[in-house]
């Protein structure tokens, strides 16, 4: 591939590329990664504001690593009688594995470096959740996906899954339990390098301490994405096409850029902080993730959760979330972040959200107004034995949750993702929070139908179902269909490596850094 680079002059630099991905997260990295595959010839420059790639929500400590499947996620299923998001959500995360599958087949991924198996649970106290719980098991296991969940009242089997939770409860409290041996940890930061990898092994081209601050279109129809480096220059970059994966930052360019599909859409920022424990005797004896009921009048996005993590080889508990609050839109963002994204368009769209959700906002609230004794008390309700000096409360991610317009309600608050394109197709942007790293391949599937339609049509769509069978929609999904990405496959790549991981699981020797 010809080098992209072209100097302008000593302060600014020009490039000229077919793709321009902003921003160094989980999704440019899973759509350089299909491109690379797809079209290796083709110039792609991917753009990163930081010293280093996944350096903000898709980073390992910056959010709790869940391979989001439904097994475990109580905020998905408001109706015990309704699994219908589950059931979505599962489907479209056995597409992400399939994906990561196949390139670890080609020798491309290391699949023990960013994937672990770990069970997804659910733990409730009270007969109201009980019940709710018992019904839960009952509509999901209806679902070939969801078949090898378990239920549970007993104590002892409680207390077998989940030592950590059980000791020291009262005798006298019922509790409930679910657990689904298929669940898995990601660190969706390991993940994001190893597909930049494949992108630079194309050719491709990742600058980093690049920060993107304008986008415009050009008569002819490319876009000129400009900014500053890191040594105190500027630069441009012209492309044919441009995909926004920014982060919070996200609508701000598409707002710069004039987008018509973006108007009146509003983000509002919200943070995270988790308790997190790396005390070897207290992390070895807890397995899985572990989910609770949200508290009565609390948001969805509020639910408790305990998970096993495994960052850098080695293993650590996170609790929570606790809210935490900033206008900034990117954890290494600046304060005016959440000013520059409103307009006259878009303020009584924030309002009538902010107004619907007056619950949210006392739960914020009440939050940020907490001490750290009390915020543990939420962390001893799950582990009543918790040493506060085994933990420390640490600040997780920022997000920019997304508020769109509606003719009916005005604003309305987004829990998901949302894939904006230009009518022309030249220009895509995401928006919005969880699960977004989990659903990141199919949402891209979508982007490459949308964005590059000729080549889907001629070459692309065959190219893909093959290596994500269960992109057909006609896939009948059941435990036969899922059995090669459950465990990616432990086979031999196509490089003949037979490495395995920690987890029985199998690698190659490419390095993703």
């Amino acid at each position: 591939m010809e080098n992209p680079l072209t100097t302008e002059s000593g302060a600014q630099t020009e490039l000229v590329a077919d793709v321009i991905l902003i921003g160094g997260g989980i999704m440019s990295a899973t759509l350089g990664s299909m491109l690379a595959v797809l079209q290796p010839n083709l110039r792609i420059v991917l753009l990163e504001r930081s010293i280093e790639l996944a350096g903000e929500s898709s980073g390992p400590w910056n959010n709790a690593g869940t391979g989001h499947t439904g097994f475990c996620e109580l905020n998905y299923m408001p109706d015990p009688t309704d699994g219908s998001k589950a059931s979505s959500v599962a489907r479209q995360f056995h597409l992400s594995r399939q994906w990561w599958t196949h390139l670890a087949r080609k020798g491309l991924l290391e699949p023990g470096a960013f994937i672990q198996t770990t069970p997804h649970m659910d733990v409730v106290f009270g007969q109201r959740d009980i019940d709710y719980l018992r019904q839960r098991f009952e509509t999901l296991t209806r679902d070939p996906l969801f078949r090898e969940m378990e239920y549970t009242e007993d104590p002892a089997t409680i207390s077998e899954w989940v030592p950590l939770l059980a000791e020291g409860q009262k005798p006298d409290e019922p509790m409930a339990a679910t657990r689904h041996p298929g669940g898995t940890d990601v660190d969706f930061g390991a993940l994001t390098k190893g597909l930049a990898q494949i992108i630079t092994d194309a050719g491709g081209r990742i600058l980093l301490e690049h920060e993107a601050r304008s986008l415009r279109q050009s008569p002819d129809g490319t876009w000129v994405v400009g900014g500053s480096n890191g040594r105190g220059g500027t630069f441009k970059i012209r492309g044919r096409r441009v995909f926004v994966g920014a982060g919070g930052m996200a609508l701000r360019l598409l707002q710069r850029a004039r987008l018509p599909e973006v108007r009146g859409y509003a983000v509002l920022p919200v943070g995270a902080a988790f308790f997190r424990c790396s005390e070897p005797d207290v992390v070895a004896r807890h397995e899985g993730k572990v989910y609770g009921q949200a508290a009565i009048g609390a948001p969805p996005m509020s639910v408790p959760h305990l998970d096993k993590r495994f960052i850098n080889g080695a293993e650590h508990l996170m609790f929570g979330p606790y809210a935490t609050f900033s206008t900034k839109l990117l954890k290494r963002g600046r304060l005016t972040d959440f000013f520059a994204t409103l307009r006259w368009h878009n303020l009584h769209v924030i309002a009538a959200a902010l107004i619907q959700n007056l619950s949210l906002m006392r739960y914020l609230f009440s939050e940020l107004a907490a001490r750290p004794r009390k915020k543990f008390a939420k962390l001893q309700r799950f582990c009543p034995h918790a040493d506060i000096d085994q933990w420390e409360l640490a600040p997780a991610g920022q997000r920019a949750q997304l508020v769109t317009p509606d003719r009916r309600r005005i604003g309305v608050l987004q829990q998901g993702t949302e894939l904006v394109v230009s009518n022309d197709g030249t220009l895509a942007g995401l928006l919005g929070a969880s699960p977004g790293a989990s659903t990141a391949v199919p949402i891209m599937l979508d982007l490459l139908q949308q964005c590059f339609p000729h080549q889907w049509n001629a070459s692309w769509t065959s190219i893909m179902r093959e290596a994500i069978p269960g992109f057909t929609a006609a896939t009948d999904w059941n435990t036969a269909t899922t059995a090669g990405d459950v465990d990616l496959e432990r086979q031999p790549n196509e490089r003949g490596d037979h490495k395995p991981t920690r987890n029985g699981q199998l690698g190659n020797d490419k390095s993703n850094s």
